[in-house]
C-alpha cells in the first residue's frame, strides 16, 4: 500500500521563507530512489548501513507568486521525490538523502549539483546546470550534466559520463568508464581495467586536453582542439587531435596517432615479438619522434612533404637502416609546390608496418636503449 506525502508550500510575494522537511521510510537493499526536480535543486545521496531511506529537504524562497508542490512517495519500488511549480519560481531546494548501500538511483534535476557517495547498484543521474561529484560507487553508472564538471573517484563502475561544457576527472577508478565533453579537459589518474574483459579507455572532447595516466586495455581518444598525453598503455592507442600535440610515453602494443597541427612523440616498450606492433603516425604540420624496441621486426615507409615557402632543410633521422631519397624537382599537383623526402627499409622479417608522414616537419626514429 502506497504512502504519499503531498506538501504544498505557499510563498507570498516579497516574503522570505525557509524550512526543513525530514522523512524516513523502511527500505530493503536493491530498491530504487527516483527524483524529478523540475524546479531545480541540489541532490546529495549517501549510502549507509540502515534498512531505511531518509529524506531531508531544505528550502528557501522569495518573491514567489504560486505554489511549489513537493511529493514524496513510498511504493513497492522504493522512494520517489517529485517537485514542480505552476509558474516560474525563485526557489532554493536542497535534497539530502540516505539510502541502503545497495540501492539503485535514477536522479533528475533541472539545475543543481548532484553528489553521490558509497552506493552500489544501477546508478543514473542528470542535471541541466551543475557539477556531478561521484565517489565510492560500485555497479553501473550513467551521468550527464549540461553545464558543469564531473569528478568520479575511488569507484568500481562501468558506464559513461558526459558534460556539454565542463571538465571530467577520473581518479582511482576500476571499470569500463567512458568520458565525453563538448568543451573541457578529460583526465584519467591511476586508471585501470578489470581482468581480460576490460574495454579500452574512450574519451572525446570538442575543445580540451586529454590526459591519461594508465590504459592497460587500450585507449581510443580524440579531441578537436587540445593536446593528448598518455603516460602508460598496453594493447593499442588510437589518438587524434585537430590542433595539438600528442605525447605517448609508454605503449606496449600498436599505435595510430594523427594531428592536424602539432608534434607527435611516441615510445614503444615491451617484447617486440609479442602482439601487433604496427605504427601509423601522421602530422599536417609538426615534428615526429618515434622510439622502437631494438629487436623489432618491421617494414618502414617514412616520408616528409615540404612546401616551397618552408625552411626546406627537413630531415629523416633513423637508428634503423633506411634508404632515403629526396625529390629534385618541385611537384605542382595537389596544392602548393612541394617536394618529398622518402625513406624505406626493413628490420628483421618486416612483419610490423611502420608508416610515418608529416608536412613541414622532421622525423626521428630511435632504437630504445
Amino acid at each position: 500500500m502506497k504512502k504519499i506525502l503531498f506538501i504544498s508550500l505557499l510563498f507570498i510575494a516579497g516574503a522570505l521563507y525557509a524550512g526543513e522537511i525530514k522523512k524516513e521510510y523502511n527500505a530493503s537493499p536493491g530498491g530504487l530512489l527516483e527524483t524529478d526536480i523540475k524546479t531545480g535543486g541540489s541532490i546529495e545521496v549517501t549510502g549507509w548501513n540502515e534498512d531505511k531511506v531518509q529524506v531531508i529537504v531544505n528550502f528557501r524562497g522569495s518573491k514567489l507568486d504560486e505554489d511549489i508542490n513537493l511529493q514524496i512517495e513510498e511504493s513497492s519500488k522504493g522512494v520517489s521525490i517529485n517537485v514542480f511549480a505552476y509558474n516560474n519560481s525563485n526557489s532554493d531546494l536542497e535534497f539530502v538523502v540516505k539510502v541502503p548501500q545497495k540501492y539503485d538511483l535514477d536522479l533528475k534535476t533541472m539545475g543543481g549539483e548532484i553528489q553521490i557517495t558509497n552506493v552500489q547498484g544501477e546508478l543514473e543521474g542528470e542535471t541541466m546546470g551543475g557539477n556531478i561529484d561521484l565517489s565510492e560507487l560500485k555497479g553501473e553508472a550513467k551521468f550527464k550534466t549540461m553545464g558543469g564538471n564531473i569528478d568520479l573517484s575511488e569507484s568500481d563502475v562501468d558506464g559513461k559520463v558526459s558534460t556539454m561544457g565542463g571538465n571530467i576527472m577520473f581518479r582511482d577508478v576500476i571499470g569500463d568508464m567512458d568520458g565525453s565533453t563538448m568543451g573541457g579537459n578529460v583526465t584519467y589518474k591511476n586508471k585501470s581495467r578489470k581482468g581480460k574483459d576490460g574495454k579500452e579507455v574512450k574519451i572525446s572532447t570538442m575543445g580540451g586536453n586529454i590526459d591519461v595516466a594508465e590504459a592497460m586495455s587500450g585507449a581510443d581518444v580524440s579531441t578537436m582542439g587540445g593536446n593528448i598525453d598518455i603516460r602508460k598503455a598496453a594493447e593499442f592507442i588510437k589518438a587524434s587531435t585537430m590542433g595539438g600535440n600528442i605525447d605517448i610515453d609508454e605503449i606496449d602494443g600498436w599505435v595510430k596517432a594523427s594531428t592536424m597541427g602539432g608534434d607527435i612523440n611516441v615510445e614503444m616498450t615491451g617484447d617486440p615479438d609479442k602482439g601487433d606492433r604496427d605504427v601509423n603516425i601522421s602530422s599536417m604540420g609538426g615534428d615526429i619522434d618515434l622510439t622502437l624496441p631494438a629487436g623489432i621486426s618491421a617494414e618502414f615507409d617514412v616520408r616528409i612533404t615540404y612546401t616551397r615557402n618552408s625552411r626546406q632543410n627537413f630531415e629523416i633521422k633513423s637508428d634503423f637502416p633506411l634508404t632515403i631519397k629526396e625529390d629534385e624537382d618541385w611537384k605542382y599537383k595537389n596544392g602548393d609546390p612541394h617536394k618529398e623526402i622518402v625513406a624505406r627499409g626493413k628490420s628483421g622479417d618486416g612483419k610490423n608496418k611502420i608508416n610515418i608522414n608529416t608536412n613541414n616537419g622532421d622525423i626521428t626514429i630511435k632504437k630504445a636503449d
